[in-house]
């Protein structure tokens, strides 16, 4: 296993990024990570990175130019790469016996080890999966509301709805495929290895609002789906009832034609 290289530092900066839907993580072995779950492996150029398969990379003292080499060598293994990731940044500061948490803007450290790293990295990269379901979200409500205004002043709505209700399925489908795959509600596996950490985690998972976020994201979500079902069913019953009307003329012209063979023939 590679030596750790920030076991002497006092502060450094941490940067999450999304980059995509996924990240494949098979190009990592056991013998090439400073840690396997979740993956932690050193940057060419100094500094540590924490993989996710939900898409997400943390750098830990990683300057720009090896952050863009590291992410140019694994954008084979990004599935749906997002065309402007997500970011978060964190100070992070090192103080011997000091209490590990939240102070000011910036995450005290008692030591610096990979468990601690990959506590830090959990949160914060669930943190930038939240902001992009947040995003994404208040985009499919943005397209919702006219046809909400329109509905109830109206009583009808447009017929290339169609279009929207694809793009409202599409987003319910993939949020709550990525929100399941992420687990974000999840506390690290690392926990159960190194419980003394556990206290680090609450107290950065409540900085950052990670259930409370959650929590309105499942809100939301339901809100979308239930508005999705109720202009599915208008649109269904507007269809219905044009299906009835054509019925009716049919019947109706059916009758004429009777009528009018019974007249010729009665003449």
């Amino acid at each position: 296993m590679p030596d750790f290289p920030l076991s002497g530092k006092t502060g450094f900066r941490a940067q999450a990024l999304l980059l995509g839907q996924r990240l494949s993580l098979r190009a990592w072995r056991p013998a090439d990570a400073l840690a396997m779950n979740p993956v932690t492996v050193l940057v060419r150029g100094g500094g540590v990175a924490v993989l996710f398969r939900y898409g997400a990379v943390v750098f830990f003292d990683v300057d720009p130019l090896a952050r863009e080499a590291f992410l140019s060598d694994i954008r084979p293994q990004v599935g749906n790469p997002y065309s402007s990731p997500e970011s978060e940044d964190l100070e992070v500061r090192v103080e011997a016996e000091a209490k590990e948490g939240m102070k000011a803007n910036a995450v005290v450290l008692d030591a610096v080890t990979v468990e601690r790293l990959q506590v830090i990295a959990d949160v914060l990269s669930k943190s930038v999966l939240l902001a992009f379901y947040e995003s994404n979200i208040a985009a499919t409500f943005d397209r919702i509301e006219p046809l909400a205004v329109e509905l109830e002043s109206r009583g009808r709505i447009a017929s290339n709805t169609h279009e929207l209700l694809r793009h409202v399925g599409a987003t319910l489908h993939t949020e709550t495929l990525m929100v399941g795959r992420a687990a974000v509600t999840d506390k690290p596996e690392i926990l159960w290895d190194v419980p003394g950490l556990e206290g680090l985690y609450l107290r950065l998972e409540d900085e950052y609002e990670i259930e409370e976020r959650y929590a309105a994201l499942e809100q939301k979500l339901g809100l979308i789906s239930r508005t999705a079902q109720t202009l599915t069913d208008t649109l269904d019953t507007r269809h219905s009832l044009r299906v009835e009307w054509y019925i009716v003329i049919l019947i109706v012209a059916e009758i004429l034609l009777t009528l009018y063979e019974l007249f010729i023939h009665g003449r």
